[in-house]
Order: C-alpha cells, then sequence, then structure tokens
C-alpha cells in the first residue's frame, strides 16, 4: 500500500525525511457520491494517512508528547467524516487533509480515500493526494495573508 515507507537498519545513515508514521484502513461511512441513491445511503470510505515527522526524539523520550497522536487524529477524522456530503472522493480527500494539517502539526499529509464496492467487479477505487502547509512567507510576498 505504502512502497515509500522503508525501514533503515543503520541509524547512523537515517534519512528523517523518511520518518512516517501511518494509519492504514480507518473505517466510516457517509454520503458520498453523484447518483441519487447515493445521496441517500452511507456508504462505507476507507481512509490511509501518510504523515512525515522526524520521530526521532519521540523513540528516545518514550513519551507521547514528543509526537502526533495518532488516535487523536483518528478520532477527529471519525468525528467530521460522518458529517459530511460530498459528491466526489476527491472533495473528501481535499477536507480530510485539511483537517489533519490545520489540527496537527504537520508540514504535510499523504490522504488516501477509497470507496470500496463503487465498481462492480473492482476491490476498491479511490483517490491519493499530497498535500503541504502552506508557506506563510510565500503567501505574505504574493499579497494574500
Amino acid at each position: 500500500l505504502f512502497p515509500y515507507l522503508s525501514v533503515c537498519y543503520d541509524t547512523h545513515a537515517v534519512d528523517v525525511k523518511k520518518d512516517f508514521i501511518f494509519l492504514e484502513g480507518l473505517e466510516t461511512r457517509c454520503i458520498i457520491g453523484i447518483y441519487g441513491w447515493e445521496r441517500r445511503v452511507r456508504q462505507k470510505i476507507l481512509v490511509d494517512l501518510v504523515l512525515p515527522a522526524d520521530i526521532r526524539r519521540a523513540s528516545r523520550r518514550d513519551r507521547i508528547e514528543d509526537t502526533l497522536n495518532y488516535k487523536s487524529l483518528a478520532k477527529l477524522i471519525l468525528a467530521e467524516v460522518p458529517k459530511t456530503r460530498f459528491k466526489l472522493v476527491e472533495s473528501l480527500a481535499e477536507f480530510i487533509a485539511g483537517l489533519c494539517l490545520k489540527n496537527f502539526p504537520l508540514k504535510s499529509v499523504t490522504v488516501r480515500v477509497s470507496k470500496p464496492g463503487a465498481i462492480r467487479s473492482s476491490k476498491n477505487v479511490g483517490v491519493q493526494i499530497t498535500r503541504l502547509l502552506p508557506n506563510p512567507s510565500k503567501s505574505r510576498r504574493s499579497g494574500r495573508g
């Protein structure tokens, strides 16, 4: 699912850009779709997240305060997604990325939203996006912000 997650056994050569926290297969239901029946029935949605994070401090100190609390993130998604009524999984993915970036100390997030059963004879279908936290200094220079 996440081929770019790899294990580095040489701790002296660790590249923190390769540290990730991931959440896979978070299941919830919401109104999503373009057809009439989809606007009336909550459908199963799966959410996967990849959250780049420097986890060295947390691993040394073994304290939740030093890392991203992924349980809190999951609870937020599980609380907010069922309230949505998007037509497209693309819109739902953008919404989830925004939740992550606005509510947690992240610089970027990769969100995968899938809708199992949406296509007959297909195991799954969905989208995957990566979004970055806007750079405040760039938006000020361009007159937005």
